[in-house]
């Protein structure tokens, strides 16, 4: 490995801070340690190499652009090439892209690269199955801040990859009242008195949205002017009564319960959101693999 792990050198050696640089330092160091033993131990210095990244799974490709700059950290003499572009279906076979430079360099990068191709490849894919899954419904996919630690950025991208939106990003970016928020506030008009605190508090302009748990709740909320109201754990036909309650005067978001044998049935209630942690906190990995080309 070369000396550049924190010379902030970004995407294919452009320059300039990624949002992943300090998480691509971390998994590198804790791969490589004090060493690649085996490469260095093997490889020659000046010998060169050409891979190929082939999926073995069907699904969504995420993650190029953080597999590229994996490999330029460890050496910019490394040459990533995508075949393909973030958010394609693929199907077991396909190369997605060639790694092309020194071998000693590729090896080393080759496992931390591939483990955050898979697990982003695997919440695309996630994303996509459920954005099937309600399509034609008029609902909006979105996703929650049940991420990897360290890695909300790239797992946020993955979801787009997918084809989904994404929520808040951090606690700094929205007002969500959420349960334990109105149980600290206490009283019979929580609801009430947490959303004309926070319309007093926060910046003109941004969304008010607050969780409720009831129709009644949801009554309140929607008197105390939230913009948008969160009806956790509902059923469908609640969805449905909080749809027609509404009327178009905040926009609704159903969470809690939402798998793919569930989410098309809430779309349908008319609900305008649908967050879904699974699409992060569950989604698997896609296998994709790293094959040398022999002399």
């Amino acid at each position: 490995m070369t000396g550049n792990m924190g010379d902030g050198v970004g995407v294919g050696g452009r320059g300039g801070w990624r949002p992943y640089d300090g998480l691509i330092d971390l998994a590198l160091a804790e791969d490589i340690g004090g060493g690649d033993v085996t490469t260095m131990a093997t490889i020659a210095a000046d010998r060169t190499s050409r891979g190929r990244m082939i999926v073995k799974t069907p699904g969504v490709i995420s993650g190029l652009e953080v597999a590229d700059a994996v490999f330029r950290r460890v050496d910019p003499a490394v040459n990533f090439i995508p075949l393909v572009t973030e958010g394609t279906w693929v199907e077991p076979g396909t190369v997605v892209a060639t790694v092309e430079g020194p071998a000693g360099s590729v090896l080393t990068g080759e496992r931390t690269a591939l483990n955050l191709m898979q697990r982003l490849s695997g919440v695309a894919t996630m994303t996509r199955r459920f954005m099937q899954a309600i399509e034609g419904t008029g609902a909006q996919l979105v996703d929650t801040r049940k991420t990897t630690p360290g890695m909300r950025w790239l797992e946020k991208a993955a979801v787009r990859h997918g084809g989904a939106a994404n929520h808040r990003f951090g606690l700094s970016d929205g007002v969500l009242i959420k349960d334990n928020h109105l149980a600290a506030v206490g009283g019979a008009d929580r609801v009430t008195r947490a959303v004309k605190m926070a319309r007093e508090a926060v910046p003109h302009g941004l969304k008010i949205e607050v969780e409720v748990t009831t129709l009644d709740e949801l009554r309140e909320a929607l008197a105390a002017g939230a913009d948008i109201v969160l009806l956790d754990n509902m059923t469908v036909d609640q969805l449905a009564e909080a749809v027609a309650i509404t009327d178009g005067r905040a926009l609704l978001e159903a969470s809690g319960g939402v798998n793919l044998q569930t989410v098309r049935a809430i779309a349908e209630t008319g609900v305008d959101l649908i967050s879904v942690g699974a699409l992060t906190h569950s989604a698997g990995s896609m296998d994709i693999s790293l094959d040398f080309e022999l002399d």
